[in-house]
């Protein structure tokens, strides 16, 4: 075959260092925006974003030439020295080392954008720690208890 095809989707969650609720909902629009103009400089598409104070939910679209990884070091690194350099009265944000990275099929994207945007009622009555808990389970993922 001349050409390489790719439909790559990803459903990113990172948290604020330390799970801190840094990320107030003032802030939140401005930084998701920040955020998706990351994503558009690596030659990505953010289809939906959500989160509340201690973390972030991407569902993006990503090239077959990049790297997750390097996708995700640009995120997080560049939106932390924006939030610091856009809001210095503000307690940083900063991210922890680690990420969740999900493949999302096309045919449940809908269904990830509507997870989304339900955060700050999923919320309510369960905690970041065990959200994550069940996306790795869902996805059959091994992991530490101590890591979460």
């Amino acid at each position: 075959m001349p050409q390489s095809f790719a439909s790559l989707y990803y459903h990113l969650v990172f948290s604020t260092k330390n799970r801190e609720p840094t990320i107030s909902p003032e802030i939140a629009p401005r930084l998701y925006d920040y955020i998706g103009a990351l994503v558009r400089s690596e030659g990505g598409m953010v289809l939906a974003v959500g989160g509340i104070a201690d973390h972030v939910h991407l569902l993006v679209r990503l090239r077959q030439d990049r790297s997750l990884s390097d996708v995700l070091r640009v995120v997080k690194a560049n939106s932390s020295k924006w939030m610091h350099e856009t809001f210095p009265d503000v307690r940083p944000v900063w991210w922890q080392a680690g990420s969740g990275r999900f493949s999302v099929s096309r045919c449940r994207i809908e269904k990830v954008t509507a997870y989304f945007a339900k955060q700050e009622d999923h919320h309510r009555s369960q905690t970041f720690q065990d959200e994550f808990r069940s996306l790795l389970v869902e996805d059959g993922i091994e992991f530490n208890e101590k890591y979460l």
